[in-house]
C-alpha cells in the first residue's frame, strides 16, 4: 500500500516561511513531508530528517539525492545532539506510524495480518514485544493497557494473556489477537477489539510518549525566534502531551506577597486542531484521527 503523508499541504504551508532556512523533519517515514519541504525551500535551504527505523533511513538514502538533505538514524528525542539552540527555522513532528509498518507483516504492527510479535520501530535494538509480553506480570499488562491504550477491558485481556502463557508462549500477532477477541464482546463495533491493545503495546515497547515529551522540550530550545513547530498527532494521549508542553506558564505567589502572577508565554499557538478534509480522509482512511497544531516562537 502507498504511504500518504497526512495534512501535507497544510503542514508545509505553516512550516516553510523562510525558504532559505534550516528545517527538521523529526519522523522521515517514507519521505512525504521531507520531499515536500525540499520542493518548497530554496537552493540555500537545508533539511535534516530523523528516524529510528533502519528501513526508513535506508529508503531515504536510496531515494533522495539532494545536497540540501541529510538523514540521521536516531530517535527524535536526540535532536539536541545535532543542533544548537535557536538554530532551526521550522520543526515538524508527524507522530503517526508509517503505513509501511502496518503493511509489512514481518514487523508485527498489524492485528489484521499474522506475523512475529515485534512492534519495534528500530528492530536492531531492544527486545521485541513477544519477549516482554511473555514475562510481564498481570498488573504490568493491565497498567500498559490502561495507560497507553485506554482499554476498558484491560483486566480481562491481561488475565487471558496470563492464562494462555501457561500453555504456550505468545509469539505471533494472530495469537495475541485471538486472546483479545476471546474476552471481547461478540458485538463488533467499527473498531476492531484489538485496536487499543495493539496501540498500547506499540507505544509502550517504543517508549513513544516519554520520547515525545523529551523531544518537544528540546525543540522549544532549538527553534529560532519566529520559527514554527508543527505537530501532527493521531490519538488523545499524544495531543494532550503537545497541548501541555506549549501551555502558557503562570507562576503564582502566596497571598501575603503583593505581586501579581507572572505569565510566561514563549509560544503562540497559531493553528489549533486542524483536521484532514473529507477528500483526504476518503483517500486515506488512516488520516481520519489526525490533529495538527502549530506553534510560533515569540521574542
Amino acid at each position: 500500500m502507498l504511504h500518504f503523508p497526512v495534512l501535507l499541504e497544510e503542514s508545509i504551508g505553516f512550516l516553510v516561511d523562510n525558504k532559505s532556512g534550516s528545517f527538521l523533519d523529526c519522523t522521515f517515514g517514507r519521505g512525504g513531508h521531507s520531499n515536500s519541504i525540499l520542493n518548497n525551500i530554496s537552493e540555500n535551504g537545508k533539511l535534516t530528517a530523523f528516524d529510528k527505523d533502519p528501513d526508513a533511513v535506508q529508503y531515504a538514502n536510496d531515494s533522495i539525492n539532494d545536497s540540501r538533505f541529510k538523514i540521521i538514524h536516531k530517535s527524535f528525542n536526540e535532536i539536541d545532539s545535532i543542533f544548537q539552540e535557536k538554530s532551526l527555522d521550522g520543526i515538524l513532528f508527524d507522530l503517526g506510524t508509517c503505513s509501511t509498518h502496518f503493511d509489512d507483516k514481518s514487523r508485527g504492527f498489524s492485528f489484521r495480518d499474522d506475523g512475529p510479535l515485534d512492534m519495534r520501530f528500530n528492530f536492531n535494538t531492544g527486545d521485541p514485544l513477544s519477549e516482554w509480553i511473555n514475562k510481564a506480570s498481570e498488573k504490568e499488562l493491565i497498567d500498559v493497557l490502561y495507560k497507553y491504550g485506554q482499554e476498558k477491558n484491560a483486566r480481562s485481556i491481561a488475565k487471558a494473556i496470563c492464562a494462555f502463557r501457561q500453555e504456550s508462549e505468545i509469539k505471533t500477532t494472530s495469537q495475541l489477537v485471538s486472546i483479545i477477541v476471546s474476552v471481547s464482546s461478540k458485538k463488533f463495533s467499527k473498531i476492531h477489539p484489538a485496536t487499543k491493545s495493539f496501540q498500547a503495546f506499540r507505544i509502550f515497547i517504543n517508549n513513544e510518549l516519554e520520547e515525545l515529551e523529551e523531544a518537544l522540550e528540546k525543540s522549544k530550545q532549538l527553534i529560532k525566534i519566529g520559527g514554527k513547530i508543527v505537530v501532527i498527532s493521531f490519538h488523545s494521549l499524544e495531543d494532550s502531551i503537545v497541548k501541555n508542553s506549549f501551555k502558557t506558564k503562570i507562576k503564582a505567589f502566596p497571598r501575603e506577597i503583593p505581586i501579581n502572577p507572572i505569565v510566561t508565554k514563549e509560544f503562540d499557538c497559531i493553528a489549533r486542531k486542524i483536521r484532514p478534509s473529507n477528500i483526504e480522509i476518503n483517500r486515506n482512511k488512516r488520516s481520519r484521527s489526525a490533529i495538527m497544531r502549530v506553534f510560533k516562537k515569540l521574542p
